[in-house]
């Protein structure tokens, strides 16, 4: 058989398969699929793992597709029920091999995990929400797509992770209060001016940050002249 470079679908990122099981399912399981992969006869199984794990893949890396999920909890609903019923259809082809079954108890664990990350988010939008705009303008917050990807990388175009949130304060005494508030909600605080370094500093490594943008703060006071002794 084959072995084709790429078997994960909807995967547009620079992500080899392997870096995905290993981000989704663990090592544990990318030993398993290789281990598998010499006994395959149709491989309907595995193409269905998958179209699971391409489908939890092509949301996790577009958040367009997770604000639409996010607003719409019948569809959300709808997603999760068809990745549990392609797990399902590997269990009835499994034939009692007990290594495909440990393989399986990974895969639902993602997908639950997929699932309840959605509540969490939400959740954690309500609370950030309520705390930051106590301290700038609510304008100034934003979780929609657009910001999100606008903000994921700077001039080097490595695109690790999507911000939790980006911040637009107006001034520089909202500054100091927005970093305390994004400690105590346990978020990654990453500083940004117009997003051109070449060094990855504005390179995001974990999902749950929080981007300050500071593009508004360029004001210049005025030059106090000073006669040095």
């Amino acid at each position: 058989m084959t072995v084709r470079l790429r078997e994960i679908p909807y995967n547009y990122t620079s992500f080899s398969d392997k870096e995905i099981v290993l981000r989704l399912l663990g090592t544990e399981a990318w030993d398993i699929i290789n281990t598998l992969r010499g006994e395959r006869r149709t491989g309907r199984s595995a193409q269905m793992l998958y179209e699971v794990l391409g489908d939890i893949w092509v949301v996790t890396r577009n958040p367009y597709l997770q604000d639409d999920l996010l607003g719409n909890s019948k569809r959300r609903g709808a997603l999760i029920g068809a990745l549990h019923h392609r797990l399902d259809g590997i269990e009835a082809r499994r034939q009692g091999n007990l290594t495909v079954k440990r393989l399986l108890e990974l895969a639902r664990g993602a997908v639950n995990q997929f699932s309840t990350e959605f509540e969490q988010t939400l959740e954690l939008r309500r609370r950030a929400l309520k705390e930051l705009s106590r301290i700038t303008r609510r304008d100034n917050i934003q979780f929609d797509g657009l910001a999100r990807v606008s903000h994921v990388t700077d001039a080097t175009d490595w695109r690790v992770e999507y911000p939790f949130v980006v911040l637009h304060p107006d001034t520089e005494a909202e500054i100091a209060a927005l970093v305390r508030a994004c400690i105590a909600l346990k978020l990654t605080i990453v500083p940004r001016g117009g997003g051109t370094g070449y060094t990855g500093g504005a390179v995001l490594l974990d999902k749950f940050s929080a981007v300050i943008n500071t593009e508004k703060l360029d004001a210049i006071s005025a030059v106090e002249q000073t006669i040095l002794p």
